[in-house]
């Protein structure tokens, strides 16, 4: 059977926003019906579409974790695809690297020692406000959350995740941010 799906349903499953599924359906990217005034999003013809139009190979990457563990399974899993990933420990570090070159997408963890993830993010959009960001947390309703809200828009990962979870996550992002 068919599962329909809302859109605030297919935001919080494809894990964007809202006005980002909007302006999807405004460019006709995203497979949708039109039940009264009402969008309903096919479950299987959403996934079918996320496979049927990954994104681009070779693109470069950073990863900011302080976990080594989780720094490893993106390389891994996404070097396996082509794209290019630098990964760094510490806020600094990933400063440095933004100012010396250009990403097509940012992972930072919300929660490291020294700098966290809300002030880096916000530097990171000073230097380069049109990169794209997502923050893979295992806090997502957490006051920092809040916090990096107000810095500007950004897409969410929940902790833990798996490498096809990785590999989704980038091609939604990439494919949204184009």
């Amino acid at each position: 059977m068919t599962e329909l799906m809302t859109l605030p349903e297919v935001a919080t499953y494809l894990r964007v926003t809202k006005q980002t599924i909007y302006r999807l359906l405004w460019r006709e990217k995203i497979p949708a019906l039109k039940v009264g005034r009402q969008w309903r999003f096919d479950r299987d013809s959403v996934d079918e579409w996320l496979f049927q139009e990954p994104a681009e190979t070779k693109k470069s990457i950073l990863v900011i974790d302080d976990e080594e563990v989780i720094r490893s399974l993106f390389k891994e899993t996404l070097e396996k695809l082509g794209h290019g990933v630098a990964a760094v420990a510490t806020g600094s570090e990933a400063l440095e690297m933004v100012k010396q070159r250009d990403y097509d997408l940012v992972f930072l963890d919300l929660k490291m020692p020294g700098m966290d993830g809300v002030e880096l993010f916000r530097q990171i959009k000073a230097i380069k406000p049109q990169i794209p960001v997502v923050i893979a947390t295992g806090y997502p309703d957490s006051d920092m959350m809040l916090r990096a809200l107000a810095e500007g828009p950004f897409g969410v990962m929940k902790k833990p995740f798996t490498g096809p979870e990785i590999v989704d996550a980038v091609n939604t992002f990439l494919r949204v941010s184009k």
